[in-house]
């Protein structure tokens, strides 16, 4: 999608509050309405019955009457498409589950462009699009809007910006032709190395802004409840938090962009990041150990941006992008191939106890992964054992 940052007046976002609050309410009442269903009952309305219940509510209902009927009945498609994606075991996705005010603030509008909507542009840095019931919203022009475009999608975010998405997939970056392979390893103290020995950190707060974060914090944990205090303070840590992720997103879009312009191949390894990210804490019963050195393990993983940049690689460059088996990658010796968990002398070091070869650890990694080297503790890909470290009995001599 093409995103733009979307700069309501006053007036026109009441009415943008509006429509997400309608289209919140009609997704959470075909939730509320799913969620009785049992097996052996009659089944929960489909898109169709949904819609004339939609049709009798607005008639009966002036405030929903008041709001877009094209947002609300959207509401129910999206849900629609949501309920088909967890049916569908080919590509199992979540229930559908319930929106919050706050958090989930957008409606999509759907439509030719030119008859339900459209878009035009003012100046070279500025642009409006047609939003029914707030008319002409302008929006930062900051690159021409893709044709082709058959609906859009406007969002707000907990720091109060509206952004307006048209829905236009882009054709992937062409492969460059020229048979190279690289293999990327993805890291905490280094976001992402090359096997060509670049080595790349995602942009986090400085240490004046995570000094900034921690004051407000103090100072919400003081708040009270309700209080207009406690509403400011919240929505300047949204503030400071969307600027980390608009950073991060912006690191991994132009270095997607770059790999897949560069290399044909791109290898990376097949890591389950969910399972890696999930907390120590346990339960009340079974209660975890080193819970706060976990969590904060899971929030630097989770600020390298590992996952977003993959899945960036995967729609960039479909087809060349190849996952690897993480087993040993970072133990082997990328030069002779001997795996020995010794020659990680410490996070940034490798040097291998067999033939001497020694470089950056996370580069040695890439260099692995980008073989396609999948080293297990069964005897690896090929000649090369892991070493084995277990005593061994010595027999005396006949």
């Amino acid at each position: 999608m093409s995103r733009y940052r979307l700069v309501p007046a006053p007036a026109q976002e009441a009415v943008l509050r509006g429509h997400c609050s309608h289209a919140r309410y009609v997704w959470n009442l075909a939730v509320e309405q799913h969620g009785h269903w049992r097996p052996g009952y009659k089944g929960a309305p489909g898109y169709l019955e949904q819609w004339r219940q939609l049709t009798r509510a607005r008639a009966e209902q002036p405030w929903l009457a008041a709001g877009s009927q094209m947002v609300q009945q959207q509401a129910l498609r999206d849900f629609a498409r949501a309920m088909a994606g967890f049916f569908d075991p080919a590509n199992p996705a979540g229930r559908p589950s319930w929106r919050k005010a706050g958090r989930d603030e957008g409606f999509r509008i759907v439509g030719r462009r030119g008859r339900q909507w459209d878009v035009r542009r003012l100046s070279r840095k500025t642009g409006q699009v047609w939003v029914p019931k707030a008319g002409w919203v302008r929006f930062r022009w900051s690159r021409d809007v893709p044709p082709g475009a058959k609906s859009y999608r406007v969002t707000r975010d907990r720091a109060g910006r509206w952004h307006v998405a048209f829905a236009v997939i882009p054709g992937p970056v062409p492969a460059p032709g020229n048979g190279q392979t690289v293999g990327i390893d993805r890291g905490v103290a280094v976001s992402a190395a090359l096997s060509t020995g670049q080595l790349l950190h995602a942009p986090a707060l400085t240490a004046q802004e995570r000094a900034g974060l921690r004051r407000m914090q103090r100072t919400l944990a003081r708040a009270a409840r309700g209080s207009n205090r406690r509403a400011r303070v919240k929505y300047a840590i949204a503030r400071l938090r969307a600027r980390e992720t608009d950073r991060r997103k912006d690191w991994a879009e132009k270095v997607s962009t770059d790999i897949a312009r560069r290399f044909g191949v791109i290898r990376v390894e097949d890591l389950n990041i969910a399972s890696m990210t999930r907390s120590a804490k346990g339960t009340r019963e079974n209660p975890g150990r080193n819970v706060r050195a976990k969590a904060g393990l899971n929030r630097e993983i989770l600020g390298s941006g590992w996952g977003l940049l993959v899945r960036r690689l995967q729609d960039k460059a479909p087809g060349r992008v190849q996952k690897i088996s993480p087993a040993f990658t970072s133990q082997r010796c990328s030069a002779c191939g001997q795996v020995d968990r010794d020659s990680r002398e410490s996070q940034a070091v490798f040097r291998c106890t067999a033939c001497g070869f020694a470089c950056h650890a996370d580069v040695n990694a890439a260099i692995n992964i980008a073989a396609g080297h999948a080293v297990t503790a069964r005897g690896g890909d090929g000649d090369t054992r892991p070493v084995n470290r277990e005593p061994q009995l010595l027999l005396p001599s006949a």
